[in-house]
């Protein structure tokens, strides 16, 4: 007969299409069901965390629910920072996990639930008679919420038989949320704001995107002539790049930063609106007229002056509807802005004054070679945390919202880089996988080093910003007078390790060692190997985003 085993696994199997996981005790019986009765995929990665990680990638590259899988004990708690970045970056997922038994807990047993808690995130314990219905409960839980939760499958009960599998119902999905009556009045006082601005400005983010807003958005911002821009989470999501400024906040170039103040109404769709990406409350003007559009409960900054409650699709949708009258023209502001101009980068030499290589001319270089070959721009960036961040984001262009997937930030960690390749990799198995990742975050994550280049393979290359240092804390901390010791790293070669687990690695001290990527890049991917560049950067440059977070932490 069935175990409960298999009738979560089943379960699990209509919904998902893939899962990630490290076996032990408690999942053990899991796997195996999932391997003998469904269809599921599964990928192995080398740490507990790494599964999450992996999982979180997946969903954010497209790749549908997320799902992950560990043991009891020790394997849950070393899920535990990854499932903290999950729930905070609201990406649905489920974790399936062995537990204690239902007779009580074993010495290494620990209290799941409130570790569970801790971090934002709800576990369902499964049964003998209610397995299959309690794992829809928790997949439409993890559907509904945009969130993370666990599902737990006590030690004693997993190979029980549980009888025939019954037809699982399907999970309750939440329909986009529609401008309600006061919402709805709101959009039409948008429309009528809109229609007598001289500077209409548009932001998007993620949540315009997992909205499906984007030719909505384009609409709207034909039929206002509004300039776009989006936060980090939702570039590429705006059709016409000509009229776009890119990435707000820190990430910007500062002449786009600065037109941005000149807009008289900016409507945001689908953005939390953090403090990076308002420029800690410097991005607009005191006198800009800003209007979020979100499915929050409420508005998400204070500088928001008013807040529209609504799906931002529908909501973009209504807009173009209620702007199709005579008085409402597009204002011709972008047509008179030269885009170029303004997100012009500024060109940085090719070593910094301490003879180390400056990290904004490798980037550049970097995202030139990517360009230059079909094989290579169609692409996923996926970036670990950590000072480097900004230059992936500054200088490396991507095609949408899923192709840069920003693993980390939200819970501000560090060491969840290499996990993520697999993740990405399988949700997007045509296109070249890119990770950027700091020496510091790198070492962390090295146990997933394998799954990276294993999973990948010629479709994965990682960049690795080594500049010998926790870059962070010594631009913040260091220029305070802290003591800098805690905050160097002895310089690892990342290049010799790489070939451990059979992949390529090049140290980079000058651009002309670039020359391997560019090899790399006219190469099938087929014929070619995971490939690693070991970038010996300087840390006398301060990403712009930083001295943002120096000035005001000053």
């Amino acid at each position: 007969m069935p175990t409960v085993s298999a009738h979560v696994a089943q379960a699990l199997a209509a919904h998902v299409s893939h899962a990630f996981g490290v076996m032990g005790n408690g999942n053990a019986y899991l796997l195996d069901a999932l391997h003998r009765t469904t269809r599921v995929r599964y990928t192995a990665v080398r740490h507990e965390a790494g599964a999450v990680v992996a999982a979180d990638a997946y969903h954010r590259a497209g790749g549908g629910l997320a799902a992950a899988t560990a043991t009891y004990g020790a394997g849950f708690t070393n899920t535990l920072t990854a499932l903290a970045e999950s729930a905070q970056a609201h990406v649905p997922l489920v974790l399936v996990v062995g537990d204690q038994p239902t007779s009580g807990p074993r010495p290494w047993d620990v209290d799941q639930i409130a570790l569970a808690s801790a971090v934002g995130v709800r576990i369902y314990t499964v049964g003998r008679a209610d397995a299959a219905a309690t794992t829809v409960l928790a997949i439409e839980q993890a559907l509904q919420s945009s969130t993370p939760v666990v599902l737990a499958i006590p030690y004693d009960v997993a190979r029980l038989d549980a009888g025939e599998v019954p037809v699982p119902p399907e999970p309750r999905r939440n329909a986009p949320l529609a401008p309600a009556p006061f919402a709805d009045a709101a959009v039409t006082e948008l429309a009528h704001a809109l229609t007598g601005a001289h500077r209409p400005f548009l932001l998007a983010g993620r949540g315009a995107h997992l909205a499906g807003a984007g030719a909505a958005l384009g609409a709207l911002a034909d039929a206002t002539g509004a300039v776009t821009a989006s936060t980090a989470l939702g570039r590429g999501l705006f059709p016409r790049t000509e009229f776009d400024l890119g990435v707000t906040g820190g990430f910007g170039a500062d002449d786009a930063m600065s037109l941005i103040r000149e807009a008289d109404v900016a409507v945001v769709f689908g953005a939390g609106l953090n403090q990076f990406t308002m420029r800690f409350g410097e991005l607009f003007a005191p006198g800009t007229r800003i209007v979020q559009v979100d499915t929050a409960p409420t508005a998400t900054h204070p500088h928001v002056g008013a807040f529209i409650r609504g799906d931002a699709r529908l909501v973009a949708e209504a807009l173009v509807e209620r702007l199709r009258t005579p008085a409402a023209r597009p204002s011709g502001w972008r047509e008179s802005i030269d885009r170029t101009a303004l997100t012009k980068r500024e060109q940085s030499p090719e070593l910094a004054p301490d003879g180390r290589l400056d990290p904004r001319a490798a980037a550049i270089r970097i995202g030139e070679l990517l360009e230059s070959s079909a094989s290579t721009r169609d692409r996923v960036v996926v970036s670990d945390g950590g000072h480097f961040i900004g230059w992936a984001n500054m200088y490396w262009p991507v095609a949408a919202p899923d192709r840069m997937l920003m693993v980390g930030t939200a819970y501000q960690s560090i060491g969840l880089g290499f996990p993520s390749v697999p993740g990405a990799a399988m949700a997007r198995p045509d296109a070249t996988i890119v990770l950027t990742t700091g020496d510091g975050g790198a070492l962390m994550a090295l146990s997933d080093l394998e799954s990276a280049v294993r999973v990948a393979g010629g479709r994965g290359l990682a960049v690795v910003w080594n500049d010998a240092a926790y870059s962070a804390e010594v631009n913040l901390y260091g220029l305070q007078g802290l003591a800098p010791e805690p905050m160097l790293i002895p310089e690892v070669d990342f290049a010799g390790l790489d070939g451990a687990v059979g992949a390529e690695g090049v140290v980079v001290r000058s651009l002309a060692d670039l020359q391997r990527l560019a090899e790399w890049v006219r190469q099938p991917a087929a014929d070619r190997p995971f490939l690693l560049l070991d970038l010996r950067v300087s840390t006398s440059v301060i990403a712009p985003y930083q001295r943002e977070i120096i000035r005001v932490n000053s």
